[in-house]
């Protein structure tokens, strides 16, 4: 475990092994790190959350999954719950100055890119992509295996496996994605038919 002089990792914190804590970044109180985790410099884990009718003395916290990599400046707030979570899976990876706002739940092998905005209560499913300066609004599920573009405004769900961009537009499914997870090219057919009848 490597935890730089200049960090700050309030009491209450859970550290799993392996983790490292770069200079200037911040883990608050009821945050708990899987092992691996690596948290990159002025990063603030576990902060209250943007709500205006959030108690701070509310006990709740952040649950990061193993082997999630928080990039700098990335922000993760707690829940507005008590004894809630605000949860990123493992083996995710929050780019620069990504955001996850309070309640959120992220899947595994999730992608942040620099500055994707989560507003509180999204949900993302494994293995989604979600491009630089993406905005999700509150209360939002992005399915498994979707790919968003960059400056997207996503307002309404969106579905698993879909590549969506703009404001709330589709332009197909992310074949591209589906085959290199290995996909048998008879589900990926499934998928197809599926996605052309809705």
């Amino acid at each position: 475990m490597k935890i730089h002089e200049s960090a700050i990792v309030e009491d209450g914190v859970e550290l799993g092994e392996g983790c490292e804590i770069a200079a200037f970044a911040v883990v608050k109180r009821g945050t708990v790190l899987g092992a691996g985790v690596k948290v990159d410099h002025h990063a603030v884990i576990g902060g209250d959350p943007q709500d205006l009718s959030f108690d701070s003395t509310v006990e709740s916290g952040v649950v990061i999954g193993s082997g999630t990599t928080i990039r700098e400046g990335v922000t993760v707030h707690r829940s507005t719950q008590p004894g809630g979570k605000t949860r990123v899976g493992d083996n995710c990876y929050l780019m620069a100055c990504s955001h996850v706002g309070h309640d959120v739940v992220v899947g595994d092998r999730v992608v942040l890119a620099n500055s994707v905005l989560l507003a509180g209560h999204v949900v993302v499913g494994d293995f989604a992509f979600l491009s630089g300066g993406g905005a999700f609004h509150q209360f939002v599920r992005v399915g498994e295996g979707v790919m968003v573009s960059g400056n997207a405004r996503i307002t309404m769900d969106v579905p698993p496996f879909i590549i969506a961009h703009e404001r709330n537009k589709v332009s197909g499914l992310n074949l591209l994605g589906l085959k290199r997870r290995g996909f048998a090219r008879e589900v990926i057919r499934d998928i197809k038919s599926v996605y052309k009848t809705v």
